[in-house]
């Protein structure tokens, strides 16, 4: 179990980096700077794009090939949706000058399934492109 979770280095160090973020306290930048509407669900569909991407590279990794599994693409939903509902439970009851929001959840899940698309899209184009 050690060695599966060490090659998760980075996935873990990403899922601290997203906590550390989506809880911190944001200056008040209404209609100023970069931000713009939408910004902050744009923001967390890259995030749990980037964790998805980065706990395949990491299971890849781990199993020392590119085989496509069901159980892995499952594992890797649930985790989004235990982080994702994690801190929209922290921002609703621990930091409260953060607005939890089902929204924000979506988008979580959305960039996870857009990692899920993208592993399975280049599995299929690769393996068809080798028994050619």
């Amino acid at each position: 179990m050690f060695k599966a979770l060490k090659q998760q280095k980075w996935a873990l160090l990403w899922t601290i980096v997203v906590l550390v973020l989506c809880n911190m306290r944001m200056p008040d930048t209404e209609g100023e700077g970069f931000f713009f509407e939408g910004f902050d669900k744009m923001t967390h569909l890259g995030f749990f794009f980037v964790l998805s991407v980065l706990l395949f590279y990491g299971k890849i990794r781990y199993q020392h090939t590119f085989a496509f599994r069901t159980l892995t693409i499952f594992k890797i939903l649930c985790i989004n949706a235990i982080i994702g509902g994690g801190i929209e439970l922290l921002q609703w009851k621990v930091f409260t000058y953060r607005s939890a929001e089902w929204w924000d959840f979506g988008c979580d899940m959305l960039g996870a399934c857009m990692a899920v698309f993208s592993y399975v899209l280049l599995h299929k184009l690769n393996f068809n492109e080798s028994k050619d």
